[in-house]
């Protein structure tokens, strides 16, 4: 069968027709994809953990036991299971275990643009890296047969355009893999000191090994097309060499990024005239041809920042341009913005408002550090705002903590909040917490969490309490307020930045986009009490707008949260009818 498949349901294909049993992941663009559908397959067990740590370990402990087992994450979210990922590399696996990463060049939704092959090398682990949706079915099932061939776990390197662009997959029938006999073998999985000391030398052989491998493996390609010029490319920089030069040059298409071969590379660069090394982020391939002593050029043509494309491709060789039609530049910007009626925008009007410092996290709240909003004033990393507003405070002392808080979301808080709020409560300093809770994982799609009661198929499951919760790490004040309600989340706020001890505000209200959510009527505007004062604009709600002096509401965007009524001085925002 052939079908046309997103690089990440091709994953997901190739994990299931890898006989993987087992996938844990945390939700995170541009892989979220990849474990959701995933989870259509009833014969791979799939869940949504609190962060990728506990996925990757989760992952490993399935390893351990001799089933095929995977992980899907972001690149930042490799940042979170660095730890176990680099002593795994130490341990090996019993069954197979690959690790998905998706970069993100150009930052399209994330806060940084790292090149994730840094941790292949310096976990010294194998990395493939696909170029279209069939390669990245192919890849997952060739990185369980080496993941078991060298006992090593493996990392399959995505990247935006690859994971959320669509090519032909010819699919093919699941293998079973059964699980394996477990047998106690402290030297090999107990990483003390002494143990890990016998590994290490196993890892560098290792590497030899996988070295060996590449040069002859059919991931790595070489495409002649002529003496003149060659380029060593992989992943989405191929297609964009192949759209441009089609076949009239010489292409070295690395489907393995690490480790690199020696030999191929060689004499790949003696069949040329002029090398060229074609590659987004990092010169990290560039880098290693150099280290062998062949000249070629790099990242003085091709610039470590952003994406690429075919016309990146086409300046850089002065080749013409084709022609194209551009938009208007008169058109205005259109930035994010949070929905119109999102519960977390009458909370940080009221922090906007008061002037309050706000340290934010990562998730749609990180929208309220737009115009006319302007309520954020930091965003760092997943549980950051937490942990941040307690080394904030004890700089800042007194006056600081009557004027600060932190905001983060409920599955934010799961991830990684709740250290953060176990060293506030423990160093103890008067900080106040905002947990947004819209009952969901909003930013990537509506993903489920430890809070919400069900699990990554729908089913029920133990739902966290969250008062509870921040009770038990040892705070004894906790509020939980409307944030449709600005008085109520006004007054609260107001009290808690004032005590003298720590505390947290749970928002709640769900996200509007729920399909349990149901909408009330739109408000409506009384143009004969507007008086044109814009009040009602403070808020960006992409539902009111201004035209000939008077407020306007889109009633195909209002969910009639009544926030604005709330703002209008005059009244002359009005309850929709039923």
């Amino acid at each position: 069968m052939k079908k046309l498949m997103l690089g990440n349901e091709a994953v997901a294909r190739g994990l299931y027709e890898a006989g993987v049993k087992i996938v844990s992941s945390y939700p995170g663009t541009p892989s979220t994809e990849i474990t959701e559908i995933a989870a259509t397959y009833d014969d791979i067990y799939c869940e949504w953990a609190p962060n990728e740590k506990v996925a990757a370990e989760v992952a490993f402990g399935a390893s351990l036991r001799g089933a095929r087992s995977a992980c899907a994450m972001k690149h930042v979210g490799l940042n979170v299971a660095a730890d176990p990922l680099f002593t795994l590399s130490y341990t090996g696996v019993n069954g197979g275990l690959v690790m998905i990463v998706a970069d993100d060049p150009a930052m399209h939704s994330s806060q940084n643009e790292q090149d994730s092959r840094h941790y292949a090398i310096g976990a010294k682990v194998p990395m493939l890296e696909p170029a279209d949706s069939m390669e990245a079915k192919e890849y997952v099932k060739e990185a369980y047969r080496i993941s078991e061939a060298f006992d090593t776990p493996v990392l399959l390197r995505m990247c935006t355009r690859i994971a959320h662009s669509q090519s032909m997959v010819e699919c093919a029938e699941r293998v079973e893999k059964e699980i394996g006999d477990y047998e106690k073998n402290a030297q090999k999985f107990i990483m003390v000191p002494a143990n890990a000391k016998k590994r290490h030398p196993f890892v560098e052989e290792r590497m030899q090994k996988l070295t060996e491998y590449a040069e002859h493996s059919f991931v790595n390609r070489v495409e002649m097309g002529g003496n003149e010029i060659g380029i060593i490319c992989s992943g989405t920089c191929y297609q964009y060499v192949k759209e441009v030069f089609g076949d009239s040059v010489s292409v070295l298409k690395l489907g393995m990024v690490n480790p690199l071969p020696v030999t191929a590379i060689k004499d790949f660069a003696a069949s040329v005239e002029q090398l060229y090394v074609i590659e987004e982020l990092d010169g990290i391939i560039e880098n290693h041809v150099k280290s062998l002593g062949i000249d070629c050029i790099g990242k003085e043509k091709f610039s470590p920042i952003g994406e690429f494309s075919q016309a990146t491709i086409r300046e850089a060789f002065g080749k013409e341009m084709p022609a194209f039609v551009t938009a208007d530049s008169a058109i205005p910007v259109r930035p994010p913005v949070m929905c119109a009626g999102c519960p977390h925008r009458g909370l940080f009007y009221t922090l906007s408002k008061n002037k309050i410092t706000t340290l934010g996290d990562i998730g749609c709240y990180t929208l309220g550090s737009a115009a006319p909003l302007f309520a954020i004033d930091s965003t760092l990393c997943m549980g950051a705002s937490v942990s941040g507003i307690h080394g904030f405070n004890k700089v800042g002392g007194k006056e600081t903590e009557k004027r600060t808080v932190c905001v983060i979301g409920d599955s934010t808080f799961m991830h990684s909040g709740m250290t953060g709020l176990v060293n506030i409560a423990y160093n103890s300093t008067n900080s106040t917490v905002i947990i947004l809770d819209n009952s969901i994982t909003g930013m990537t799609g509506h993903q489920q969490n430890p809070t919400t009661g069900y699990n990554i198929k729908g089913d029920p499951a133990a739902a966290v309490n969250l008062e509870d919760l921040v009770r038990a790490i040892g705070i004894k004040r906790v509020r939980v307020v409307d944030p449709y309600n600005l008085k109520e989340c006004e007054d609260v706020i107001l009290e808690e930045i004032a005590t003298e001890e720590p505390s947290v505000i749970i928002s709640r209200r769900p996200c509007v986009l729920l399909k349990y959510v149901k909408a009330n009527p739109p408000v409506k505007v009384n143009k004969d009490k507007c008086v044109g004062c814009k009040m009602c604009l403070k808020i960006g709600c992409p539902a009111v707008s201004y035209k000939d002096g008077k407020a306007v509401i889109d009633t195909s965007l209002c969910v009639g949260c009544e926030v604005c009524m709330q703002m209008c001085k005059v009244g002359a925002i009005e309850k929709g009818e039923v």
